[in-house]
């Protein structure tokens, strides 16, 4: 009687096998990656990125080591986080949003909150921005849209950060916070506007999609590079499950949409910050999470090995973070 192998003979790549199983070479703290991933990056490649927690680690790296980082609105206390004061950007919506009224007619149906207590005019869709009046409000954000428009048009790569699925919608015209955050809802502010939902593969999908088509337009040179954050939640707004289950569900469907994402497209390519902190990491027998309060972030050791990684992947320039 014919027999069939148990594992066939086939051709792999080292990369394309498990670290160190069966004769394949262990783990040498180098995530294993193919020799071309077809986008490369230099000092003066003009770099802006926007996202969640984890964009901001980008930044501060990217600046550190001298690379052609895109900062508008550096006065500006929102733009800490991204290359203008796009502020921390969660969910897809939100920064498909981002692109919707930078270069297009975007108006929301409620555009401002009025804080009951404080009485100051703080901007739902940027987590925490906070004004005076209503009148700095708008003034500031006709500013940013210029400054936004500026740092999208002029980038040669763009990084996008996902960070969670979870949602707060908008039950009239299907917008978008980014969270319920701030002195609006802390002092009582009327909410039952808003539904919370978690967001699903097509959606997210159909938002980087939609992000895809508006810098078609605009910057068709750009190209783009998608993470997930391994920034895990701290919270989850969920009643039916767990943190560590909503955070693992909110990675996994955004890892998803964003690998057809990138299936789809020549000039966009993903760069597996997730996985190399929290399977490669532990492999490795290297601490994953920080320390203190915020546990649910990723250790600075955990950080520096992913930007050393992201410069192997990617810089021409070969070299490591300092």
């Amino acid at each position: 009687m014919a027999r069939s192998k148990v594992h066939p003979i086939h051709r792999f790549e080292s990369w394309q096998v498990w670290p160190g199983s069966y004769d394949n070479p262990p783990t040498d703290g180098n995530f294993p990656c193919r020799s071309n991933p077809g986008l490369e990056i230099s000092r003066s490649t003009a770099i802006a990125s926007m996202g969640s927690c984890f964009a901001r680690e980008i930044r501060t790296v990217l600046l550190n080591e001298g690379y052609g980082y895109i900062t508008e609105e550096s006065h500006h206390p929102a733009a800490v986080h991204a290359s203008a004061a796009w502020e921390r950007t969660y969910n897809s919506f939100s920064i498909r949003q981002i692109f919707e009224y930078t270069f297009e007619e975007w108006q929301p149906d409620l555009r401002w909150w009025l804080t009951p207590k404080t009485g100051k005019v703080q901007d739902p869709y940027r987590r925490i921005i906070l004004y005076e009046s209503i009148e700095e409000a708008e003034n500031d954000f006709e500013q940013h849209k210029v400054h936004s428009r500026r740092a999208l048009e002029k980038a040669e790569v763009l990084i996008l950060t996902l960070g969670l699925t979870e949602v707060w919608e908008d039950t009239v015209d299907g917008s978008v916070i980014c969270l319920p955050s701030g002195p609006y809802p802390n002092e009582g502010g009327d909410m039952t506007r808003y539904r919370f939902k978690v967001s699903r593969y097509k959606e997210n999908l159909a938002n980087l999609e939609r992000v895809h088509s508006i810098m078609a337009t605009h910057n068709p040179d750009c190209k783009i590079l998608v993470t997930v954050s391994p920034v895990h939640l701290w919270a989850t707004f969920r009643k039916d499950a767990d943190v560590i289950t909503a955070s693992c569900n909110s990675k996994s469907t955004l890892r998803a949409a964003a690998d057809e994402f990138t299936a789809r497209h020549d000039n966009v390519f993903y760069f597996p910050a997730y996985e190399m902190a929290t399977i490669y990491r532990p492999m490795t027998n290297q601490i994953l999470f920080a320390d203190g309060r915020e546990c649910f972030h990723v250790h600075k050791k955990t950080v520096r090995f992913i930007m050393q990684q992201f410069f192997k992947f990617f810089s021409s320039e070969n070299h490591k973070p300092s």
